[in-house]
């Protein structure tokens, strides 16, 4: 079953009373398991950007901060959340999706599970609907480990991208916050700046002033003026370490976009090590 990338809080509201599903909570952060205890969406099960979305290695300038987890270790946290093959997914954050729940959704689709949805304003649209909420633990029945392959969606390495500032052969889109890519500022990582020949389109421009993606229409008008002739092949995203990025390639499939490579290093990666850095404009 193919769904679309988004589901909005009443469409999921009316489609858990009808079909089982499984809801699963991204929301990120040192306090995010505590949040979660505290109050969530009947039903969601809690994942762990750092410990069950990525696997950070010792050095950031290898990989950045949160590089992709092995496969198989991948396979086993959706095992152990009773993902299967044939489970419908649900993932909200706290974020507009622009967290972990698009990186969660990325990597489930890069395993070639379709039916999985982002909710679409994410945990504030869920409670501004109504949507019955529960607190304390959830234990979810586990199921074997997910029956995964490889990676099934795009991704490219340092060097390709080195390659693609030298050529110009890829346009590279840089989705973090405007003052982050022109150096004016640097909250997180050690550098302030941005890759050469990148171009700035931030995340939060897909998102209407509530919060929600712009309709599809939007998405595609906007991004096909961003990427004029080229193909989503010749296109690489990027962020400051692989989370927000996906919530520009959610905006692509909901445009109706094929999804573009995916940087998963980011920034992060890019400015620990000894390449050229840019400013401004």
């Amino acid at each position: 079953m193919t769904t679309q990338p988004l589901i909005t809080p009443a469409d999921l509201l009316a489609l858990v009373s009808t079909q089982p599903l499984v809801l699963v909570d991204a929301r990120s952060g040192s306090t995010a398991y505590d949040h979660f205890q505290a109050q969530h969406l009947q039903g969601a099960r809690h994942v762990d950007l750092n410990r069950d979305l990525a696997a950070p290695a010792a050095d950031a300038a290898v990989g950045g901060r949160h590089p992709l987890p092995s496969l198989e270790g991948f396979a086993h946290v959706l095992g152990q959340l009773g993902i299967g093959p044939g489970s419908h997914v649900v993932v909200y954050d706290d974020k507009s999706g622009a967290n972990a729940a698009a990186r969660f959704w990325w990597m489930l689709t890069a395993v070639g599970h379709t039916a999985v949805q982002v909710l679409d304003g994410g945990l504030p649209a869920a409670l501004a609907a109504g949507y019955p909420t529960s607190a304390g633990a959830e234990v979810p029945a586990p199921a074997p480990p997910y029956r995964a392959t490889g990676w099934r969606l795009p991704t490219v390495t340092i060097e390709d991208v080195e390659r693609a500032t030298q050529t110009g052969s890829h346009l590279i889109i840089d989705v973090r916050e405007p003052a982050r890519y022109h150096g004016e500022t640097e909250p997180i990582d050690l550098v302030a700046g941005h890759i050469p020949t990148a171009i700035n389109v931030p995340f939060g421009s897909n998102l209407a002033a509530d919060g929600t993606y712009l309709a599809p229409e939007l998405l595609q008008e906007k991004y096909t003026a961003v990427l004029g002739p080229r193909p989503a092949s010749e296109v690489i995203v990027h962020c400051g370490s692989g989370v927000t990025a996906c919530h520009t390639l959610l905006a692509f499939a909901q445009a109706g976009l094929p999804i573009a490579n995916l940087y998963v290093g980011s920034w992060s990666e890019w400015s620990r090590t000894q390449r050229p850095i840019a400013t401004g404009e």
